[in-house]
């Protein structure tokens, strides 16, 4: 694929279906989200609102950290602070379909809703991209940025149209389309971090006190394997618990599972084999997180696995 062509090819589909109207995108931080945020400023300018919703399921620091790297590219973002709305959306569920369309419905119906409302757009911009399609229409997980291709009509049951520049490219294709527009590298090489962020990667019910134990395992997992190269790294917590000794005492603590895979695209996963040493690290810091006894390392590729956990 030609992608300076692909860039000046989706700028002018923009500008022509977008026309003198004002469109509405979200903005996380990842690559995807990121790449049509550039693309979507240089093809409407001022026409373009982007918001970025701190749910409460993010990584820590993330969302004031996003803003703060587009205000240095020229781009505003307006911080929507949704987190009670989030919590309280997931509390008490702990099947991983009802907890994504809790985040899906929550976003759409009620964050998003009145921010597209109050900026008066009528057009959505979307990062999904072809793998995102292809897992939600095969069944194998629901996609939080997927609607028309579930039989959801925006335009009917939202109030505004949906566009998805990058839905013919694969997550390689992505990257090399973010290196040409110029964003940081810590954006373009960013590992992949779902829509539903945190909440897929607490198995069972997703709480401030849960939320609180898996972001700092994913701190530590992030900054022990950043230098691998690996595709993507992650903190899981089960639903289980096991026995375990602290302070000279039983404990019936928590489990965090650590994955670390290699894949091209994500439709394929191979396990990274790491270092014995680096293992013991991670699990020595891991297992110092309160409340925290276990940790375990995910040695399943994909498939048949999928890369997260819900």
């Amino acid at each position: 694929m030609n992608y300076k062509r692909f860039i000046s090819e989706q700028i002018e589909a923009l500008k022509r279906d977008v026309g003198d109207a004002i469109a509405i995108n979200a903005l996380s931080g990842g690559v995807d989200s990121s790449v049509v945020t550039v693309l979507a400023h240089k093809a409407l300018g001022t026409r373009l609102k982007t918001i970025l919703v701190d749910n409460a399921i993010m990584r820590e620091g993330e969302p004031d950290r996003v803003v703060k790297v587009f205000k240095g590219m020229g781009i505003p973002v307006e911080l929507i602070d949704a987190r009670k709305q989030f919590l309280r959306a997931l509390q008490g569920l702990t099947d991983p379909e009802e907890k994504r369309r809790a985040i899906t419905e929550t976003f759409y119906r009620d964050v998003f809703a009145k921010a597209v409302k109050r900026s008066k757009a009528t057009f959505l911009l979307h990062g999904t991209i072809l793998t995102d399609i292809e897992e939600t229409v095969a069944g194998i997980k629901r996609q939080h940025n997927i609607l028309a291709q579930i039989g959801i009509d925006p335009q009917k049951t939202y109030g505004y149209k949906v566009l998805e520049p990058l839905a013919t490219l694969r997550k390689d294709g992505v990257r090399r389309v973010a290196s040409l527009l110029g964003l940081p590298e810590n954006i373009t090489s960013r590992i992949p971090f779902p829509g539903p962020a945190l909440a897929t990667r607490i198995v069972g019910e997703v709480t401030q006190t849960r939320l609180d134990t898996v972001r700092k395992a994913t701190a530590i997992v992030e900054e022990e394997l950043k230098e691998t190269g690996a595709f993507q790294y992650l903190a899981v917590l089960l639903n289980d618990c096991a026995t375990g000794i602290r302070h000279g005492r039983r404990e019936f603590g928590q489990i965090i599972v650590v994955r670390c895979i290699d894949s091209v695209d994500a439709r394929k996963a191979t396990v990274r084999e790491l270092p014995w040493k680096t293992l013991n690290r991670i699990t020595r810091r891991i297992t110092a997180i309160p409340g925290v006894n276990r940790c375990l390392y995910d040695l399943t590729p994909k498939p048949p696995a999928t890369v997260e956990y819900i």
